[in-house]
């Protein structure tokens, strides 16, 4: 598993996936005369730039999700809800065109996709959920829906 992916199996809201072939030599479905059967993979160009650190805390209103994109344009990230409750950040960071004549010394920027996915609880508000850039930092809001509070009758003691 890659230094870089971070994955925590006891996360309830994780929903990275580990994939116990990643790394070997077969699996890939590249060669068709392969002794060994095609794995259905999790994209490790996913996790090339899974960095994408993402912090979510609860207030009294709302989800928020921010996430540290530098570098990156409102229109190179998605987000996007699926199946109803699974928040979905993705986006990507294009490698920067080598020049013939550069020499590099060091590449330490991470380039390629990332996708992150959330589930979100049940009181989440996903037809109103807001989303804004600044800096570098994307900030998702999920409005939460009221806790409804129980209703109260009185009643008359007789007697």
């Amino acid at each position: 598993m890659s230094l870089i992916r971070r994955s925590n199996v006891f996360d309830p809201f994780s929903l990275d996936l580990w994939d116990p072939f990643e790394g070997f030599p077969f699996g890939s479905g590249s060669s068709n005369n392969s002794l060994f059967p095609s794995f259905p993979r999790t994209s490790s160009e996913t996790a090339a730039f899974a960095g994408a650190r993402i912090d979510w805390k609860e207030t009294p209103e709302a989800h928020v999700f921010q996430a540290d994109v530098p570098g990156l344009k409102k229109e190179e990230v998605k987000v996007e809800v699926e199946d109803g409750n699974i928040l979905q950040i993705s986006g990507e960071r294009n490698k920067e065109q080598e020049e013939k004549t550069d020499t590099w010394h060091r590449v330490e920027r991470s380039s390629g996709r990332f996708m992150r996915r959330f589930r979100l609880p049940e009181n989440a508000k996903t037809e109103q959920i807001r989303a804004a850039m600044e800096n570098g930092v994307l900030t998702v809001t999920v409005p939460k829906e009221e806790a409804m509070k129980p209703e109260v009758k009185s009643i008359q003691i007789s007697g």
